[in-house]
């Protein structure tokens, strides 16, 4: 069986190095890729990925709201988030907005 994996990063190259990597795996699929917060939660919604991988500071909709958003009205799936932030409260506030 195949895990279904949505990617939302607002840099072209980070991007298209996770579906490269994630290509290799014969039980991952990239279903979908957004460059937006946005764009990701109107395609997560329509899409359903088990898996998305957020990067946090994106134009528009930031990662987090994002996720928040993504959280609340697609439950199933589950929301993984990417950044160079490394600092507790940046944890904290990806814990709340939902992510795994």
């Amino acid at each position: 069986m195949q895990t279904s994996v949505f990617i939302a990063d607002d840099h072209t190259l980070m991007r298209e190095g996770l579906c490269s990597l994630l290509a290799a795996q014969t039980h991952i699929s990239v279903v979908g890729v957004a460059e937006s917060g946005f764009e990701a939660v109107r395609e997560v919604l329509r899409l359903k990925p088990q898996v998305v991988f957020m990067d946090i500071s994106m134009p528009g909709l930031n990662g987090l709201e994002a996720t928040r958003q993504i959280t609340d009205r697609c439950p199933e799936s589950k929301v993984i988030i990417l950044s160079m932030h490394a600092t507790i409260e940046h944890y904290h506030q990806a814990m709340r907005a939902g992510a795994s």
